[in-house]
């Protein structure tokens, strides 16, 4: 377990306290309820804001406090562990893509702006149901942008799109020659594939041949610090429910069987702590980001996999009832195991980086 700051402790306790007693599952419940594309309340939002939540990573100079990746990873780890349902990821990858590679213009428009909540912005990569960053066809001329992106995070609701073209990251704002198509997906959060047509777009000039990959690892990191959240939450109430719940006249979590589960499970997740921990650690000190990123990512899938499929088990039949909340994390999961990269498509990348 990393070794925390005064400071990283105090916003780990406070989004911890905050997303239990104002943020809990059944406020996505709530959400869920609403059906509106957006999915996510944007009063709560604002509060996350003004708490400095959208600002971590982002400069001084810029609105931001610059406490780092570690101090992301803290936060967005206790709002995984109740499904809050924000744009704070979305925002902050984005917000990092713009820090790498902006211009000195780019950066005083858009950062103080997603440091206070002001605007929203998201990543826009993939182009099929498959991560794939090396098939990439949409492309800019004149600086017009044409082309379509699937499966985006956060994208209702949002004011700015990073969007990956043939030659390099651009700025997009939402408005003409942009158009979205609402993505109904098993977690009932905010997707869309969005058409650009047309749509006017600014280069960001900066971060060389890798800023791609680049803002990649940090989208990798902070989703794993989510689903890392998540397995946390999941262990804690799958314990929980063994200890009360009786069978054969026996409480469940008596069965050494279980127990040896349960072990096993504790072990897999204090693996999977380290993993996501070493990413955020990795890029806030810049040191072997790529392999530690697609480490992180690849062990929160399998963790995260393993767990929520236990989980759903342990509980038995009732689990997948929408009573239960603990189904909820299972769909989540594997929405985020297929965001910026598979375990097979991680497993290929972490061989290819090993070579060099």
């Amino acid at each position: 377990m990393a070794v925390l700051n005064e400071e990283q402790e105090m916003l780990r306790d406070m989004a911890r306290d905050w997303a239990k007693n104002e943020s809990p599952v059944a406020e996505f419940r709530k959400v869920r309820a609403g059906g509106e594309p957006q999915a996510y309340n944007a009063d709560a939002y604002a509060t996350m804001a003004q708490m400095g939540w959208a600002g971590v990573i982002i400069p001084e100079e810029h609105g931001g406090s610059d406490f780092g990746f570690m101090s992301a990873g803290l936060v967005i780890e206790e709002l995984g562990k109740t499904l809050t349902a924000s744009p704070l990821i979305a925002t902050t990858i984005a917000a990092s893509a713009i820090i790498l590679g902006g211009s000195d213009e780019q950066k005083a428009k858009w950062l103080p702006k997603l440091a206070s909540g002001e605007a929203v912005a998201t990543l826009a990569v993939d182009e099929s149901a498959r991560h794939d960053p090396s098939s990439i066809e949409t492309s800019v001329s004149g600086g017009k942008m044409t082309g379509k992106k699937a499966f985006v995070h956060e994208a209702h609701g949002a004011d700015l799109f990073v969007v990956a073209a043939k030659d390099g990251l651009y700025l997009v704002e939402n408005g003409d020659g942009v158009s979205l198509t609402t993505r109904k997906l098993t977690d009932q959060r905010n997707h869309a594939d969005i058409a650009f047509d047309g749509a006017a777009a600014e280069k960001l000039e900066g971060g060389g041949d890798s800023l791609l990959e680049d803002v990649l690892d940090r989208a990798r990191v902070l989703t794993a610090a989510e689903m890392l959240g998540m397995a946390q939450a999941v262990f804690d109430t799958t314990l929980d429910y063994l200890k009360q719940r009786v069978q054969f006249s026996q409480v469940l979590a008596t069965f050494q069987a279980l127990q040896h589960r349960m072990a096993d499970l504790f072990a897999d997740l204090a693996q999977m702590r380290s993993a996501v921990e070493g990413g955020l650690q990795a890029i806030d000190s810049g040191f072997g980001v790529a392999q530690a990123a697609t480490v992180a990512k690849a062990e929160a899938n399998r963790v995260l996999h393993l767990i929520s499929n236990q989980g759903i088990q342990l509980h038995g039949g009732i689990g997948m009832t929408d009573e239960y909340d603990v189904g909820f994390y299972l769909k989540r999961a594997r929405v985020l195991e297929s965001s910026w990269g598979s375990s097979s498509y991680l497993r290929d990348r972490f061989a290819r980086l090993s070579k060099y």
